[in-house]
């Protein structure tokens, strides 16, 4: 008896045997006519209406918008697996509109029910979806487990091919720190990451290369084991253009409710609060700003931002060459992402706001699929899979010190040193 994996499969390949041009295919022709275009394998959690895969795979089934023109990406989706199916699931819908197999196993799909590797390269969207949750509130989604299933199949049969994985690499540092290893060993491409440190940013600056910076500030919205993720890699894509790049991370201290508040009465780093200025250069970019109901165009007062803010997060953090960094939380104070930094021998403190454009077309995520499209043409990373590995220690670390009564911990396995690019990798146009 068929199950419908097993099911699903087989439809696809019908399909797909009986569509020799795919409707993505057809529509880029005659930018395809002189390059041979690459197939690629989607590996995701589910594939729903504005969940992950919608935001990404989607892409590169009808291109994306970039520098003024609709750019079809020389990639065609040729196979799918897909884990998990909710009531309004796209992938059934997808397979059918565009001619890709959904197969029962990642194995089956990287080499498209056939004997070997039949791809050109992989996206995996580990994000989304019904899983456990352990101690510390992670949810154990299983990006690390769909890697290891496409990196067994590279290993089989004698060829590795470029990934990209969507958001933080685990929940579990050691796991993310295998993945990393598992890309050198194997020698191919391999990306990761947020669509914060590529969206557009207003104003349109990076962190002065070389720049000796003392402290940082990222105000930003959403949960944890989430939002959290996003708002580090804010930090960190701008931490790791500092001068000597990045040395690493030796702790981390997650605060929340009422110790934040404490420390945001201290303005002081040392005792347990923040650099003011930074906090209100944040909030000055920040288009979104809670505003009283008279809609007053004011700067809000302290009462006001604890009466906005039910329940504030703060995640501590302490780098190894002296650095020091705070993710902020604030909920009902703000919708979006801003950053601010304190420079060596600068009065005024560098600051923008990391700017997401809205839905439907939420071209931010079209800007990261620009990143994972150059990933699987080159065969190389634009940007330091170091930065996501080290975010991914962070993660986990901040969800630990919440679940350990909000303690300091030390991070000596947070070692990481990278040095970022010179060039600016954000959206400019």
């Amino acid at each position: 008896m068929l199950d419908r994996r097993t099911f699903l499969g087989a439809m696809g390949a019908g399909l797909a045997a009986g569509r020799l041009i795919s409707p993505a295919t057809s529509a880029q022709g005659a930018e395809s006519d002189n390059q041979k275009r690459k197939r690629l394998a989607v590996v995701t959690t589910e594939w729903r209406y504005l969940n992950h895969a919608w935001h990404m795979a989607e892409r590169f089934l009808v291109g994306y918008p970039s520098n003024g023109s609709w750019h079809h990406p020389p990639l065609d989706v040729v196979t799918a697996y897909v884990d998990q199916f909710p009531d309004n699931d796209l992938a059934r819908q997808r397979s059918e509109e565009f001619g890709f197999p959904i197969y029962p196993s990642i194995a089956e799909a990287l080499r498209c029910g056939g004997d070997m590797l039949a791809v050109d390269a992989v996206l995996i969207i580990g994000e989304h979806g019904n899983y456990p949750k352990n101690e510390f509130q992670q949810t154990q989604y299983p990006r690390y487990e769909f890697f290891k299933h496409v990196t067994d199949v590279f290993r089989e049969d004698g060829r590795a091919l470029p990934i990209f994985n969507d958001k933080h690499l685990s929940w579990k540092w050691e796991w993310a720190k295998e993945m990393v290893d598992i890309s050198r060993e194997l020698d191919f491409g391999f990306a990761a990451g947020s669509s914060l440190p590529v969206t557009w940013r207003m104003p349109s600056i990076d962190m002065p290369y070389g720049a000796e910076v003392e402290e940082m500030l990222c105000v930003a919205i959403g949960g944890v084991d989430s939002y959290d993720f996003h708002a580090l890699e804010v930090i960190q894509c701008m931490a790791e253009r500092r001068k000597g790049g990045e040395t690493g991370v030796v702790a981390v201290q997650a605060l929340r409710g009422d110790a934040v508040w404490k420390g945001m009465d201290t303005e002081n780093w040392d005792d347990g609060g923040w650099d003011p200025q930074l906090f209100e250069a944040c909030l000055s970019r920040s288009q979104t700003l809670t505003q009283p109901e008279s809609y007053s165009h004011r700067y809000p007062t302290v009462e006001q931002i604890r009466e906005w803010v039910m329940n504030p997060l703060s995640y501590r953090i302490e780098y190894a060459d002296g650095t020091k960094a705070t993710m902020l939380m604030m909920n009902g104070l703000v919708d979006d992402f801003t950053f601010a930094a304190r420079l060596k021998g600068e009065s005024e403190p560098l600051s923008t706001l990391f700017y997401l454009p809205p839905r439907p077309n939420v071209s931010y995520s079209a800007e990261l699929m620009s990143k994972a499209e150059a990933t699987f043409m080159t065969g190389k990373a634009p940007c330091p899979i170091e930065r996501t590995l080290l975010t991914s220690g962070l993660v986990e670390a901040g969800c630990r010190s919440l679940g350990t009564g909000q303690k300091r911990l030390e991070t000596p396995h947070l070692d990481v040193h990278y040095t970022a690019p010179k060039k600016s990798t954000f959206a400019r146009s």
